[in-house]
């Protein structure tokens, strides 16, 4: 009887372990139809049964992951490494976003360092170990903009903003359809439309409206931007345009920029452009400040990650160049998006390829001149505009720098919501005195250097006759500063400017370099410059050699009335007339290189001593032998370089 008992036990546990097999062959066709708000139900009832798989554990935290609810993302992640950490470097770059999303930044820096060592050299892997900090200089440059909900949200999807007149544009997956609604399976929301609310007179928004039946689909439309003159909308459909819908070869609708003019003040001659494909998704249109540069996202061929940000000029003749991908200097291998170009000629962007909070973080940097792209340093605009969830979509007007952005962070109305941020004025000072770190005494007339964070020179000054100096600085950014004063060692230190408008101060102290110049000082001693030694019967300047003179080179760039003797040496073997020759070439040698490195000739004279000044007792008298050491030898075949002159 217990052995029936034992074979009803097994065939039952065969029977259900078949079943959930079976659910979650069903819930993989749903995820890669990306219908994943079936897939992940569909996943978690098996999960919770107990049953547990790593490639159903990967799919669950994709599918969150590509939702943007990270916070479960990070769970079922967490359940995948609990069954193997050994995954694939993009399953360690998710997991840390996502882990980032619920505040577990310490363990999300252990999971990205697991990346790096998997990734090599990915842009995102570099980029976190050239900026380990990151956290810290988050905090510290942030408060910059006050933030608040823009008043025109709704329980379902809302993001995108442009201005067209003075009507904001955006879109949203608010249904006014009726009982006949279209869903998006991958959100298990409607399609979004184009909506529409203006500015009234007390700067809040009217009750937003659908903006245009021929712009509207029964597919996405999103991310519209208009043209200056208010004639031109370009915007994001789903592969849909007079009645035709578009698939590629997976039969997926993917996402096409569109265009349309007003005529008769209505939104007319909806056209796809040329660059885009049924194979990938091109999406998320931006204009340059002249309306001559269309910027976008897309994961056509050539881009570097997932999406990257590409431009096209757009011609005279309403044709469009090739699209030309922005490079590293703003793509990773994550996803760049949502691209945005203030009339400052300033790029903002989302991505979540770079260090940050969480999700998909907005960057920004500036756009250099030229035909070639090129851009400065991409800085990470800080909370609060940003959180550990998804922030995308900015949008600012350069002159009053108030601006929308899009955010899911908690506290919203629904899945995304659309915030409102303005800049908070602030101006701030850094002062500080130089003085003497001995005595104290203040050092006036000292040279004061402004560097950025990358030691990049900004400004000097010289300080007042009590020590003083001072520059104006932006808020929030991060500055180098060092002092520099004649017979004093230079000293430098690093400051962060607070985002509130005051004085920060940074006083510094020099240090006396114990060596004041005068006629017969030697410099190499008196900057605590190595010697300048040769190998054995050889003038050549040696490798090692080169460093140290280097450090001559910057003395004598200091102190450009200094004229100096160059002294040349050799050890006591070999004839007297020989080591005189051989020291002789050894000094201009010296003179030669100090000379090609940019010296002055009228400030050098060069001379060889031979073995006559000896430095210890290894002469080889009378016999021209020596019992010395190398070591000992070497010592004396060296170079001097004494002060002749101080005109």
């Amino acid at each position: 009887m217990k052995k029936i008992i034992l074979n009803i036990i097994l065939i039952l546990f065969v029977q259900q372990n078949f079943a959930q097999k079976a659910s979650v062959a069903a819930a993989d066709k749903q995820y890669e139809k990306y219908a994943y708000i079936e897939a992940i139900a569909t996943y978690e009832r098996v999960a919770n049964k107990g049953y547990k798989d790593e490639k159903m554990f990967q799919k669950l935290g994709n599918a969150y992951y590509f939702n943007a609810n990270l916070a479960q993302a990070a769970h079922w992640y967490g359940e995948l490494f609990a069954m193997n950490q050994d995954q694939e470097a993009e399953y360690c770059y998710r997991y840390s976003q996502s882990l980032k999303s619920i505040g577990e930044y310490t363990k999300a820096d252990e999971i990205i360092a697991l990346y790096s060592k998997k990734a090599g050299t990915d842009q995102r892997a570099i980029l976190y170990a050239k900026d380990k900090n990151y956290l810290e200089d988050i905090e510290s440059n942030s408060g910059r903009f006050a933030i608040e909900d823009a008043g025109i949200n709704s329980e379902y999807s809302d993001y995108g903003t442009a201005f067209s007149g003075n009507n904001l544009v955006f879109a949203s997956a608010r249904d006014t359809i009726g009982v006949s609604k279209k869903v998006f399976k991958w959100t298990n929301q409607s399609f979004t439309n184009l909506y529409s609310a203006s500015v009234q007179s007390n700067g809040k928004l009217s009750a937003p409206e659908r903006f245009s039946k021929n712009i509207n689909s029964k597919f996405h439309e999103s991310t519209p931007i208009f043209t200056k003159d208010g004639s031109t909308i370009y915007f994001t459909r789903n592969n849909y345009l007079d009645g035709k819908r578009g698939k590629d070869a997976e039969r997926i609708t993917l996402l096409k920029i569109y265009k349309a003019t007003a005529v008769d003040g209505k939104w007319q001659n909806v056209i796809e452009l040329p660059f885009n494909s049924d194979s990938y998704s091109v999406a998320h249109p931006a204009l340059s400040p002249d309306d001559t540069e269309l910027y976008f996202a897309s994961n056509m061929p050539g881009t570097l990650g997932q999406s990257d940000i590409f431009k096209v000029t757009i011609n005279s003749d309403g044709t469009y160049s090739t699209p030309v991908n922005l490079g590293r200097a703003v793509n990773t291998e994550g996803r760049e998006t949502f691209p945005f170009i203030a009339d400052d000629n300033e790029l903002f962007f989302a991505s979540d390829g770079r260090p940050g909070l969480g999700g998909l973080d907005v960057y920004h940097t500036k756009i250099g001149e030229g035909t070639i792209p090129t851009f400065g340093e991409v800085a990470n605009m800080n909370m609060p505009i940003n959180s550990p969830q998804d922030d995308f979509g900015l949008f600012i007007d350069s002159k009053s720098r108030i601006g929308f952005f899009t955010s899911n962070r908690p506290g919203g109305h629904g899945y995304d919501d659309i915030y409102k941020f303005s800049e908070i004025p602030c101006k701030q000072t850094l002062s500080g005195v130089i003085s003497d770190a001995e005595s104290n005494a203040i050092i006036p007339n000292a040279i004061v250097n402004l560097y950025d964070k990358d030691h990049k020179p900004l400004l000097n000054v010289t300080t007042d006759a009590n020590g003083n100096y001072a520059f104006a600085v932006d808020c929030g950014r991060t500055y180098v500063v060092e002092a520099k004063k004649e017979h004093y060692e230079s000293n430098e230190d690093i400051t962060i400017i607070p985002y509130q408008s005051g004085t920060s101060t940074l006083p510094l102290k020099l240090t006396k370099d114990g060596c004041h110049l005068i006629v017969g000082t030697d410099l190499a001693k008196c900057f605590n410059i190595k010697m300048i030694y040769f190998d054995l019967d050889k003038s050549f300047i040696r490798e090692d050699a080169v460093v140290e003179l280097e450090k001559i080179l910057d003395v004598l760039n200091q102190y450009p009335a200094v004229k100096i003797d160059i002294r040349s040496h050799t050890d006591c073997r070999q004839t007297a007339k020989y080591n005189e020759s051989l020291s002789d070439r050894r000094a201009k040698s010296t003179m030669a290189w100090l000379v090609k490195n940019g010296v002055a000739a009228n400030r050098l004279t060069a001379k060889g001593y031979g073995e006559t000044q000896l430095v210890n007792d290894c002469g080889c008298e009378p016999t021209n032998e020596s019992s010395c050491t190398e070591e000992q030898h070497q010592l004396n075949r060296r170079s001097e370089f004494i002060v002749t002159a101080i005109d």
